[in-house]
């Protein structure tokens, strides 16, 4: 039961701190779930951040991966609605609130404050994900191919993962067939 209550709280707290979308906080949920309370390795929250990028539907869905190696059905259960359902409160609200007061002036100094943030934690984000999945030259080429085809052509981004794995396991295999 404890493990459980310690779950709801960890994906609570982060939920409540994912202004911008679930990347702006994986640099805590990694900190969190790996050096603090060591519920998976960086290995692990590397691959399961993966799943959730090529899975079908919000990519932060991974959570529930985590929940269910530390605690089965139950704790991705409870992690699910430790991490979905506080977001969906605070929307609704922030929604109605939202509405009410259009065309006041602290709206929109309220939006413009808030881009600059979300945009810097999820930049810290991707950061994050960059020194776990980034570790070698191939693994570096790799994600500099696939940030350049991002910005010269609009790919689906979970075609690019699967393609960069794939190269990244192949690779050393095609090599090998071109003898020096």
């Amino acid at each position: 039961m404890a493990k459980l209550l310690n779950l709801a709280w960890v994906f609570m707290l982060l939920a409540i701190l994912a202004v911008g979308g679930g990347t702006a906080v994986l640099p805590e949920m990694q900190h969190m779930t790996v050096d603090q309370f060591h519920w998976i390795t960086n290995s692990q929250f590397r691959d399961v951040y993966s799943l959730g990028q090529v899975a079908p539907g919000p990519n932060m869905l991974m959570v529930l991966l985590i929940g269910h190696k530390m605690a089965g059905a139950m704790g991705a259960l409870v992690v699910g609605l430790a991490f979905f359902l506080p977001d969906c409160i605070l929307t609704l609200v922030a929604n109605r609130l939202w509405v009410r007061f259009e065309g006041s002036p602290w709206r929109t100094a309220v939006q413009h404050g808030m881009a600059p943030l979300a945009i810097g934690l999820m930049l810290a984000g991707t950061f994050a994900i960059a020194r776990l999945s980034i570790f070698n030259l191939t693994s570096l080429l790799i994600a500099a191919s696939i940030f350049g085809l991002l910005m010269w052509r609009h790919i689906n981004p979970a075609l690019l993962v699967l393609a960069g794995g794939l190269t990244y396991l192949l690779l050393p295999h095609v090599v090998h067939l071109f003898p020096h």
